[in-house]
C-alpha cells in the first residue's frame, strides 16, 4: 500500500470532523449549512491532492509528522478558515497611503463624520424622502438639498443624480436630443474606465459638433457653429489634464454673451467642481461652481464625490426653467440617488455654510490642507514601529514625497507631503523583497495600500488621521526573525 493510500483510508469522516471543537465553532458561527458544505470541500481537497502526489491543503507543516496529526480536529480547523475567508468582505475599509487623495479605485472622498451619522440615521427607520412634512403630501427628494445648492452657488435651482457623467448624460438628453452639442476638440475628454465624452453625447442622443483644433479654439469658431439645429453649446473643464504651450481655449464669460445672443443654452461641465477657493488652503486654483454660474453657464455640473468631500453624486445647478425640464425627463428617475447618499449630501453641504470650519470637519479638505510638517512628524514617530514590522530585509526612512489630489482634479498640481519610504537592504533580489512586503499589506486584515517608486515601497502618510491605525494593521504582518532600528 502507498503512503498516499494509507493517507486516504485515515481521513475521517464528515461526522467525525463536525463532532470537533473547532467544527461547533464554525456551526456556531457560519451555520451548519455552511460549516458541513467547508467540511466536505476540505475533505475533497485532501483527498484530490493525495491522489495526485502533492502535500495534503488542510494539514500544511502537519502532513510530514504522519497520519496520526492528520486528525478531524485539524481538517476542522481548515474548514474555518475557509469558511472566515469566505465571509470577508470584498468591499472593506483599506488604508490609503497611496498619496492620492481622491483615489477613484479607493472610493474617493471619505466622508465627514456628520455624513456619516446622517446617512446611518436614513438607514436605521423611515425618512421624509419624498414626504412633504408641513402639508403632509407628496414632496420631492431634491427639496432636501435644493437650498443649500442654490444658497451656496447662487443659482436659481438644483437637481441630484447618481454621478456627475449621468448629470452631463441627462442634461444632453433634455436639451440637445436629436439636436447639435457644440464642444471644443480640446475639450472632448475622457475619463476614468475608457468613458468618452463622444460616447456619453451619443448614448444621450445629442449630434456632436467639434469646433476649434485640439490646442486652439475662439469664439469666433462656436459662432460659426451655431445654426438652427443647435441644442447648446458645452464647455468642458479639463480637470483630468492640461494642454500648454502654443494653446487657447474660451472661457465660459466669454462663451455666455454669445450663446445669450444666439439663445443657445450654455453648459458648463466642472467635472470635480469645488465649492469653495481652494487657494485659501495653499492649494492651486480651481474654478468653483459660484464661479460658473455667475460667468453666466445656464447648466453647471459637478460630481459630488470628489472636491466637494461628499458621497457620490452628479449635481446640476443652473436657470429655474432648465433644471425643470431635467425633473420632467424620464430619465431622471432612473439616475436619481438613494436615501442614504441623499443624507450624507445634505449633511456635507451643510458644512459648507461655516468655511472657516471646513478644514477641521471634512476629511477631503483636511487632508488636502495638512501641513507637510505634521505629516514629517507623523513619518517620524512611526518609522521605529513600521521598521520593526517589516523585519530585517528591508530599512526604512522617513522621507519628503508629494500627494496628488486624484480623480481628474488638478492633474498637474501636486502637494508637498511626507511618509516611509522602505528600501532592501540587499541589492540582489530587492524588487521581489518590494513585491512580496507590498502583496503582504494588501493581505492584511485591515489592508495597506501604498506605491512602489524609485525602488522602495513609499507610505505616504497624508490621509493616515490616526497612527494607531497603521500600527495596528501591521500588527497581523507575520512576525520578522528579527527587528531592526529604522536607517536614518
Amino acid at each position: 500500500m502507498t503512503a498516499a493510500a494509507g493517507l486516504l483510508r485515515r481521513l475521517p469522516s464528515v461526522d467525525e470532523v463536525l463532532r470537533t471543537a473547532a467544527a461547533e465553532a464554525a456551526v456556531t458561527a457560519h451555520g451548519r449549512t455552511a460549516a458541513v458544505a467547508a467540511v466536505r470541500a476540505t475533505l475533497d481537497e485532501i483527498r484530490t491532492a493525495l491522489r495526485d502526489g502533492l502535500p495534503a491543503p488542510a494539514w500544511g507543516a502537519e502532513a510530514s509528522a504522519g497520519p496520526e496529526s492528520a486528525g478531524p480536529e485539524s481538517i476542522a480547523l481548515a474548514a474555518l478558515a475557509r469558511l472566515a475567508a469566505a465571509a470577508r468582505p470584498a468591499v472593506r475599509p483599506v488604508l490609503n497611503l497611496t498619496g492620492v487623495v481622491l483615489h477613484t479605485n479607493l472610493g474617493r472622498a471619505v466622508l465627514a463624520e456628520a455624513a456619516v451619522a446622517a446617512a446611518a440615521a436614513a438607514m436605521r427607520g423611515a425618512i421624509a424622502l419624498e414626504f412633504d412634512l408641513a402639508t403632509g403630501r407628496r414632496g420631492e427628494r431634491d427639496d432636501h438639498v435644493r437650498g443649500l445648492l442654490r444658497e451656496l452657488t447662487g443659482a436659481e435651482d438644483a437637481t441630484v443624480v447618481n454621478n456627475n457623467a449621468a448629470a452631463v448624460l441627462l442634461v444632453l438628453n433634455t436639451v440637445a436630443k436629436g439636436r447639435d452639442a457644440i464642444v471644443s476638440r480640446g475639450e472632448l475628454i475622457e475619463i476614468g474606465g475608457a468613458f468618452r465624452m463622444p460616447d456619453i453625447m451619443a448614448r444621450a442622443g445629442a449630434r456632436l459638433v467639434e469646433v476649434g483644433t485640439t490646442n486652439r479654439t475662439h469664439l469666433r469658431d462656436y459662432a460659426e457653429a451655431i445654426g438652427p439645429r443647435t441644442g447648446l453649446i458645452l464647455k468642458v473643464h479639463t480637470s483630468n489634464y492640461r494642454i500648454e504651450g502654443f494653446a487657447a481655449a474660451v472661457p465660459a464669460r466669454a462663451l455666455a454673451p454669445l450663446a445669450r445672443e444666439r439663445g443657445v443654452p450654455l453648459v458648463d461641465d466642472l467635472g470635480s467642481g469645488s465649492l469653495i477657493d481652494l487657494a485659501r488652503f495653499g492649494l492651486a486654483p480651481e474654478p468653483t461652481v459660484a464661479d460658473a454660474v455667475a460667468a453666466g453657464a445656464d447648466l453647471v455640473t459637478f460630481s459630488g464625490d470628489k472636491l466637494l468631500g461628499g458621497p457620490q453624486a452628479g449635481l446640476v445647478v443652473g436657470r429655474k426653467e432648465l433644471i425643470a425640464r431635467l425633473n420632467r425627463n424620464p430619465l431622471k428617475r432612473a439616475l436619481r440617488i438613494d436615501k442614504i447618499r441623499l443624507a450624507a449630501l445634505e449633511a456635507t453641504l451643510a458644512l459648507y455654510r461655516d468655511p472657516d470650519r471646513l478644514a477641521e470637519r471634512l476629511p477631503t479638505i483636511r487632508h488636502l490642507a495638512r501641513p507637510q510638517a505634521d505629516v514629517m512628524a507623523q513619518a517620524r514617530r512611526l518609522a521605529p514601529a513600521v521598521a520593526a514590522a517589516f523585519g530585517p530585509a528591508v530599512a526604512v526612512e522617513a522621507v519628503e514625497c508629494a500627494s496628488q489630489i486624484g480623480s481628474g482634479a488638478l492633474p498637474t498640481a501636486t502637494v508637498p507631503s511626507a511618509g516611509l519610504a522602505a528600501r532592501p537592504r540587499a541589492v540582489r533580489g530587492g524588487g521581489r523583497v518590494l513585491s512580496d512586503l507590498a502583496a503582504a499589506l494588501r493581505a492584511l486584515p485591515v489592508p495597506v495600500i501604498g506605491r512602489v517608486a524609485d525602488g522602495a515601497l513609499v507610505l505616504d502618510l497624508r490621509c493616515l488621521d490616526d497612527d494607531a491605525a497603521l500600527v495596528g494593521a501591521l500588527a497581523a504582518l507575520p512576525t520578522p526573525g528579527t527587528t531592526t532600528e529604522p536607517a536614518r
